[in-house]
C-alpha cells in the first residue's frame, strides 16, 4: 500500500467519523422536537379544556380563577379560536404588530389547519368551537437547528479541509522546491568533472564513437540538471516550433524503448507550429508520458501522437494501447506518492502537471481511457 492510498483511507475514515457525528446529533435533536411537539399539543388541550370549562360558568359562578390561570399561562403557543363555520373568533401569541390585520390572521389560520389537527370545543349550548394551532417560535427554531448545525458542521468540516489543504499543498511546494534545487547542485558538480575527462579524451584520440556516446550521457546530465534548476522558479517561455520537440522527444524514447513499440504521428514532419514554452521542461514532459504509456503497454503496442491546432488553444493528444485507468483514477493519478509500479516513487506525472499548469498556464489531463484498451493523455497549450 503506497503512501497516497493510506492518506486516502485516513481521510475517508474522518469523513465518515464527522457523519456519524452529525447524524446522531441530527437524531438526537429531532427527536427532542418530536416530545416537545407532543408536550405543547398537550398544553394545547389544556388550553381548550380550560376554554371548554369556562364556557359552562355563568356569572354566579365565581370558582373559575384556576380555569382563568390556565388559559392565561400559554404564552408561547400560538392559537386561533374559530366557530364551526371556519370564522375566526380571537387569537392568541401571535404576531402583535398583526394581530388586528385580517389578511395575516387568514393566512396563520390556513397553515395551523394544514399542520396540525385542531382540538374541538363543545359549547354550553351545544355550538362546537375549534382551536387551531402551531408549534411556537422556540419549537421551530429548535426543529430547524440540527439541519443548521448540520450545516454549520459540513462547512467548518469544509473550511478545515481547504485549510489543511491549502498549507499542506503550500509545505509540499516548498519540499519541492528545496529538493529539484539540491539535485541540480548535487548534479552540477560531477557533471562539470565528466565534461572535464571528455574533453581529455579528445585531447587523446580515443575513439571517436566512444567520445560521442560518452558526450550524449553528458549532454544528458546537462538537460537533468537545468530542469531541477528550473522547478520553483519562473522559467523562460520562448516561441518556437513544437513539432520539432515532440520528434525530437519520439526519437530519443524509440532509442531506449523495446522495438515492439510503434510510434504513429498524425501529423506531417514538415508542418510548423509555433507556441511559446520552455524546451527542456516541456520535453520532460512527454517523457513521462511516453515512458508510462510504454510501461503500461509493457514495451508492446502503439502510441500515437495527434494535433489539433485552434484559433487560440494547441491540443496534443499521446494514446496508448495499454492496460487503460478506471475512471476513479483520472485525477489521482497525478497526485504525488500515486504509482502502480513497484519501485515507482509517483512524482512523474505530477512533475508534468505542474510543468504545464504552473508554468506555461495549460493543462494536461486523462482525456479518455479504456481498461484494457489503452488511454488517451491530453494536453492543452495557449497560443
Amino acid at each position: 500500500m503506497n503512501i497516497y492510498t493510506k492518506k486516502q483511507k485516513w481521510k475517508l475514515f474522518l469523513l465518515i467519523v464527522a457523519i456519524i457525528i452529525g447524524v446522531s446529533t441530527f437524531l438526537i435533536t429531532n427527536s427532542l422536537v418530536k416530545k416537545l411537539a407532543v408536550e405543547e399539543r398537550k398544553k394545547v388541550e389544556l388550553w381548550a379544556l380550560g376554554m371548554r370549562q369556562l364556557s359552562t360558568l355563568d356569572d354566579n359562578d365565581k370558582d373559575y380563577t384556576f380555569i382563568l390561570e390556565v388559559i392565561k399561562n400559554n404564552e408561547t403557543v400560538p392559537v386561533i379560536l374559530a366557530d364551526k363555520e371556519g370564522q375566526i373568533i380571537s387569537s392568541r401569541n401571535l404576531d402583535p404588530d398583526e394581530e388586528n390585520n385580517p389578511e395575516y390572521l387568514e393566512k396563520q389560520f390556513a397553515k395551523m389547519a394544514k399542520d396540525n389537527e385542531p382540538i374541538e370545543i363543545v359549547l354550553l349550548d351545544g355550538n362546537k368551537n375549534y382551536i387551531y394551532y402551531k408549534e411556537s417560535i422556540l419549537l421551530t427554531r429548535l426543529f430547524y437547528f440540527p439541519i443548521i448545525q448540520f450545516g454549520v458542521l459540513s462547512l467548518f468540516i469544509l473550511v478545515s479541509y481547504f485549510a489543511f489543504n491549502t498549507s499542506r499543498k503550500a509545505e509540499q511546494n516548498q519540499v519541492w522546491v528545496g529538493m529539484a534545487k539540491e539535485t541540480a547542485h548535487q548534479l552540477g558538480t560531477p557533471t562539470s568533472s565528466l565534461m572535464a575527462s571528455m574533453e581529455l579524451l579528445k585531447l587523446k584520440n580515443v575513439d571517436e564513437g566512444i567520445v560521442t556516446e560518452f558526450e550524449k550521457d553528458v549532454n544528458r546530465l546537462e538537460v537533468i540538471t537545468d530542469r531541477f534548476s528550473k522547478i520553483g522558479s519562473s522559467p523562460k517561455l520562448i516561441k518556437q516550433d513544437i513539432i520539432k520537440v515532440l520528434l525530437n522527444s519520439i526519437e530519443y524514447i524509440k532509442a531506449r524503448s523495446s522495438g515492439k513499440v510503434n510510434f504513429i504521428t498524425k501529423f506531417s514532419e514538415n508542418d510548423q507550429i509555433f507556441l511559446p514554452f520552455n524546451l527542456s521542461l516541456f520535453e520532460w514532459v512527454i517523457e513521462n508520458i511516453f515512458k508510462n504509456a510504454i510501461d503500461s503497454m509493457e514495451g508492446n503496442g502503439n502510441i500515437t501522437i495527434d494535433i489539433d491546432d485552434r484559433i487560440q488553444y494547441l491540443f496534443i493528444d499521446i494514446i496508448d494501447s495499454g492496460k487503460g485507468i478506471p475512471k476513479s483514477k483520472y485525477k489521482t493519478i497525478f497526485q504525488p506518492g500515486f504509482t502502480t509500479k513497484q519501485r515507482g516513487w509517483g512524482l512523474g506525472l505530477t512533475l508534468s502537471e505542474r510543468i504545464i499548469e504552473s508554468y506555461h498556464g495549460g493543462k494536461i489531463f486523462v482525456n479518455h481511457s479504456e481498461i484494457n484498451k489503452g488511454t488517451n493523455m491530453r494536453i492543452v497549450l495557449k497560443k
